[in-house]
């Protein structure tokens, strides 16, 4: 689940002493400006590639998230399994957001799901810092099949997820954006309700799994209580 990130060869920027050395293979000026240019991008790509990889390990440790707030980010780790349920589920509700009968609700559609197609939606309800954290991991055994769902309104948008590397090959990118967008924001949750923009966004999952791969796949952000 955690991305890695691979460092290419260090680029060696022309130096007065190496250029010597390389005038009998005839570096000329337009040779010299092309190492740097090509220096610089490389440098640049490598910061980039660097800052995503520490803002991802960041969201990863506070809950298990690819973060729709950058907020959360910046957050400390948690890691209290003693918030984990005695008995095991799918759906852990520590922030009280959803009824019995939602959370059933919620539990079924997910086992229905992952029968049908082998993904595993998990979903973690929390109030940071009053979560079980990086405990999740283990408990639901997070592949690369696995959406880990974390709704938590102290962000502005309530929706948060991490999304296994064999999903997200299958979901076109910009689902996840539109679905925050649609049943996340403020706003929406705010108005309707936590639980509401949590059962919705469950089924606007699991209806876009569901669907073969297409060129209009998951184009319709479909809910249940609409």
């Amino acid at each position: 689940m955690i991305s890695t990130v691979k460092l290419s060869a260090p680029c060696v920027r022309p130096t007065s002493n190496t250029l010597q050395h390389a005038s009998k293979a005839r570096v000329t000026p337009t040779t010299r400006r092309s190492m740097s240019v090509s220096c610089n991008a490389h440098s640049e790509a490598s910061r980039v590639q660097m800052l995503k990889s520490r803002v991802a390990g960041a969201a990863l440790a506070v809950a298990m998230t690819t973060v729709a707030s950058p907020a959360l980010a910046r957050l400390d780790p948690v890691n209290n399994p003693e918030l984990l349920p005695a008995e095991y589920t799918n759906v852990i509700d520590v922030a009280g957001f959803l009824t019995p009968g939602q959370e059933d609700r919620i539990a079924a559609r997910i086992a229905s799901l992952e029968e049908a197609t082998g993904f595993k939606l998990r979903v973690l309800a929390q109030n940071y810092p009053n979560t079980p954290g990086l405990a999740i991991k283990n408990y639901w055994g997070v592949d690369d099949n696995s959406i880990v769902f974390v709704a938590d309104p102290n962000f502005g948008n309530i929706l948060n997820f991490n999304i296994g590397s064999n999903i997200d090959l299958q979901v076109p990118p910009n689902f996840w954006t539109r679905l925050t967008s649609k049943f996340g924001t403020k706003k929406y949750w705010t108005e309707n309700g936590e639980d509401v923009s949590i059962v919705n966004t469950v089924f606007a999952i699991d209806n876009c799994l569901r669907e073969p791969v297409s060129v209009g796949q998951c184009r319709d952000i479909r809910g249940v209580l609409e």
